[in-house]
């Protein structure tokens, strides 16, 4: 059983830092603010997921807070960037007419 978990768990580590790589080439080839604020965002669940196997490796649950944490942080991150980016367009589209 101890096997098929590090299986497991290294597997999903193997996918998280993919999503991670996959990630910075969207950051750095986003041609927009919000495909790199989604990208951001994403970046946060990837840290949280991170987070998450390395506390099942360790069989410690005291990450937990962290990630509740983090997690909060990212969606009030996200919906900030969402509010200032709907605020601009709205106020260039008035310049507009």
């Amino acid at each position: 059983m101890r096997l098929a978990n590090d299986i497991l768990l290294n597997a999903a580590l193997t996918l998280i830092i993919l999503a991670g790589v996959l990630l910075l080439i969207r950051i750095w080839r986003g041609p927009s603010m919000l495909d790199r604020a989604v990208a951001v965002d994403v970046a946060a669940v990837l840290i949280i997921a991170g987070i998450g196997v390395d506390a099942a490796m360790t069989r410690t649950r005291y990450y937990l807070s962290i990630m509740l944490v983090l997690a909060f942080l990212g969606f009030t991150s996200s919906v900030g960037i969402a509010r200032f980016i709907a605020s601009r367009d709205r106020a260039g589209t008035k310049e507009r007419p």
